[in-house]
């Protein structure tokens, strides 16, 4: 049989998907994180791989789905939180822009799964089938052998649990709440996700009328999280829009690295920040440094991260910042604080061992 022959369609979803196999997942096992510094990874949308000295790995918010992949009838849900903030109807245009960096099948080892709130690109299925059925373990703060825990708000351990994640390996937090994962302490903290406190239980028709109303407690739906490591204290937002009380969180903690929600809210929906938004919020949280993160994911809110640059760059003087921002790639890694003066990730760009061996060349002049 020839080559054409043997390829079909599933053939080439399996040869090629997820688009960077299991590189990242090697990248990952391989890194030895050095004393006083934690290592960091960026998934895709809000996600994040955490990795220290101690040998604690989490992630929070790691997603592995897709947006639209079809036109459909061309309505979106009556109930869809978008639909409920602003009236909308039509379908949106929101088709994943960037690819799959990490296998979540492949995953050998992390000590915990987190969650900022249950919006569908911030939680993942797969991932949690795959961390219940390999078996994984974990230590408590007794060091006792425990299975991974997953750890998010009330709305998100209810979604987990319908998904077939059993209650006792979930833990509920609420703003105030610490957890301890080897060397990392986890403080749950306040989210400004005004998207989500919209977010109704029903999609259809027979949603919930907000009229006049929060349908409720947003610290059921939402929370922040402050990553305390050996490396720095890690600033995790979410979702969340822009507040005042970020003030309040800045005061409150010593913060090395936030990350930022940053996007190109289409007219009519407000649902990413600014890049004004993340200046302020890097200035409120008196952060070291500011990354944003969610404008790569939808083609619908991309934006281009060289705007707060831009904008830092305008501002950094006469308002006498004190942080730089930071532009990541998804699937690239950050080090603190050893990465702390870098402005701009790059990928790798190899070729370190040019010319160890002879070039196999006619002459070298052709060089």
């Amino acid at each position: 049989m020839s080559k054409v022959d043997e390829i079909t369609r599933d053939s080439w979803i399996m040869s090629t998907f997820p688009e960077w196999g299991t590189w990242l997942n090697e990248e990952i096992e391989n890194e030895e994180v050095k004393p006083g510094t934690v290592a960091m990874w960026w998934l895709g949308c809000t996600g994040i791989w955490f990795k220290t000295p101690g040998g604690a790995n989490i992630t929070i918010d790691l997603w592995a789905g897709n947006g639209k992949r079809t036109h459909g009838d061309g309505k979106m849900k009556v109930g869809h939180q978008m639909a409920n903030m602003c009236g909308c109807r039509n379908m949106q245009p929101n088709l994943r822009a960037v690819p799959f960096v990490i296998d979540p099948f492949a995953i050998k080892q992390v000590d915990a799964v987190l969650a900022t709130h249950y919006h569908q690109d911030h939680m993942s299925a797969e991932y949690a089938s795959h961390v219940l059925k390999s078996g994984m373990t974990t230590v408590d703060e007794n060091g006792n052998e425990i299975p991974v825990p997953f750890i998010g708000p009330k709305k998100s351990v209810e979604l987990w649990q319908k998904w077939g994640v059993p209650a006792d390996r979930c833990i509920t937090v609420k703003p105030g709440d610490t957890i301890k994962i080897k060397d990392i302490e986890i403080v749950a903290l306040d989210s400004f996700d005004r998207t989500c406190i919209t977010t109704t239980d029903s999609q259809g028709a027979d949603r919930e009328d907000l009229h006049g109303k929060c349908p409720t407690d947003m610290d059921d739906k939402a929370v922040n999280y402050l990553v305390k490591t050996p490396g720095g204290n890690i600033y995790h937002s979410g979702d969340s829009h822009y507040s005042i009380y970020y003030a309040k969180h800045g005061k409150d903690y010593d913060i090395d690295v936030a990350f930022g929600s940053y996007g190109e809210n289409p007219v009519g929906m407000q649902d990413k920040m600014t890049s004004v938004d993340i200046l302020r919020m890097a200035e409120a949280l008196r952060t070291n440094v500011v990354i944003p993160i969610h404008y790569d994911v939808w083609t619908n809110f991309k934006a281009d991260p060289k705007e707060i640059e831009l904008l830092y760059n305008y501002k950094k003087d006469v308002l006498d910042y004190k942080f730089h921002p930071f532009i990541w790639d998804v699937g690239g890694k950050y080090v603190y604080p050893t990465d702390k003066a870098k402005r701009q990730y790059h990928y790798r760009r190899g070729f370190e061992d040019c010319f160890e061996e002879e070039p196999n060349v006619p002459y070298r002049s052709v060089l």
